[in-house]
């Protein structure tokens, strides 16, 4: 589920007091982040704050942040060297640090040598206000206080993007499963499920508003359950999909060991709920699975292939790999490429093991796999994954399928790109097509990441 940094260009500026600030807001890591940068635009807003799309003007700048990985938080780290130098030409300027690595480092983001005036956890944004007031008068701010009710259920998020086409909607927030390896649950805290009454209203409203595709999103949505009504993720999305018939729906992620038949008989038995499943596996050795803590072994994993299968055959599937987890020994990593080749799977979130201070594995595991024999292993599955992805889009050479159109092609404005139901990126010549027209596209050649075709 991750994303490159996003800016919020299109959003529309609010016409406030002077004396109230400006913000800019930068977001880093997976879809959740993205709808929970939503919600702070809004929670803003309805402040009195006004959004500026350019860090220059802004008077607070604000960086969303994740803590999947090392890598992602250097990459925050990095950013911050940038704002604290607009912080050094406009002393005014105030930084907040949101999100998983406000969770995760605390008051170490108040040291003096990042200059950061506010740490705020994903539970706390709507006391953002209160915490720049603080900030306002001199006084470094943090709230990282962690809940087991807070959904945000009442707060309408400000949807990023002009295209008025695709939104995230995130149904529970949270996660419970305790892999080894992950940060989450020690930075979004305990599961907790949105009462289904507040998704299905703001899908209608989206549906009133034009959109044609929305993402329900949670840690692990298999597991959403609204105890009250007996209420499953199933349940969702079917009432979910008889709302607009026309508007797809999406979701991300499930875990394998709560996917269950009956979500897939729901995902078959509605044309607009798209038929793609992002089922992340992480390892294919069942060693590494219980290392993992995952829950379930690569012959559950594989049932839950065969059952997708079974019910939609033209399902994509995706997943997630870890390489050289600790003590993965060749045999495991080849276990791992077996699996793959197996399931053939469409397309692949695929990283080196990267510890994180404070899981279980970092506890107890030493992180013994060398570095270069990460890098390797992991080279090694990039192949595959893409000889892998090439043939699955070759084989949709000649098919027609209905593509919603996203926006011109990064490569030409002559062409359009979107996507077909199994979250293939399909581009084809513009002619009078616009964002948001569902068109007919016969698809003629091919790449490992794109398939290229024309209208018919």
């Amino acid at each position: 589920m991750s994303n490159p940094i996003i800016n919020f260009d299109n959003l529309k500026i609010v016409d406030t007091p002077e004396k109230h600030q400006k913000f800019y807001i930068e977001t880093y890591g997976c879809q959740m982040n993205v709808a929970d940068s939503e919600l702070v635009v809004s929670i803003l807003q309805n402040s009195g704050f006004a959004y500026s799309a350019k860090m220059e003007d802004a008077d607070l700048l604000l960086i969303n942040t994740c803590s999947i990985r090392d890598n992602a938080e250097q990459r925050v780290f990095g950013r911050l060297d940038i704002f604290r130098l607009m912080k050094k030409k406009k002393p005014s300027v105030l930084i907040a640090v949101i999100g998983c690595m406000a969770e995760r480092l605390k008051t170490q983001l108040l040291e003096v040598e990042y200059k950061v005036d506010i740490v705020i956890g994903p539970d706390a944004y709507r006391n953002l206000p209160l915490l720049i007031h603080q900030a306002e008068g001199g006084q470094k701010s943090i709230n990282v206080l962690l809940s087991r009710e807070e959904t945000y259920a009442d707060i309408s998020p400000v949807r990023i993007g002009s295209n008025h086409v695709s939104a995230f909607i995130s149904i529970m927030r949270g996660c419970d499963n305790m892999c080894s390896y992950c940060v989450v649950p020690f930075t979004r805290g305990r599961e907790r499920t949105r009462d289904p009454q507040t998704i299905l209203n703001e899908i209608k409203n989206l549906s009133i508003e034009g959109y044609k595709e929305i993402t329900l999103l949670g840690q692990n949505v298999d597991k959403y359950f609204w105890e009250k009504d007996q209420y499953g993720f199933a349940d969702l999305l079917k009432h979910a999909a008889e709302i607009d018939s026309s508007m797809r729906i999406r979701f991300s992620t499930s875990f394998p060991k709560d996917l269950t038949d009956r979500v897939i008989e729901t995902m078959a038995a509605y044309p607009n709920i798209c038929k793609s499943i992002h089922l992340p596996v992480q390892s294919g050795s069942n060693r590494i699975l219980e290392l993992m803590k995952r829950g379930y072994t690569r012959e559950y994993f594989m049932q839950r292939v065969e059952s997708i299968r079974k019910h939609i055959p033209d399902c994509a599937i995706s997943t997630d790999i870890i390489a050289g987890f600790c003590s993965e020994t060749e045999e495991d990593h080849q276990e791992t490429m077996d699996l793959l080749r197996s399931v053939k799977t469409d397309f692949a979130y695929m990283f080196k093991y990267s510890e994180r201070p404070n899981t279980y594995a970092q506890r107890n595991f030493p992180d013994d796999v060398p570095e270069e024999i990460k890098t390797r292993r992991l080279s090694e599955i990039i192949d595959l994954q893409n000889q892998l992805a090439l043939v699955s889009n070759q084989n949709d050479i000649g098919k027609t399928f209905e593509v919603l159109v996203e926006g011109f092609s990064k490569k030409s404005k002559l062409n359009l790109f979107g996507r077909n139901s199994q979250n293939k990126v399909i581009v084809f010549p513009a002619l009078n097509y616009k964002t948001g027209d569902y068109v007919q596209v016969m698809v003629e050649s091919c790449s490992s990441a794109t398939l290229k075709g024309k209208s018919v």
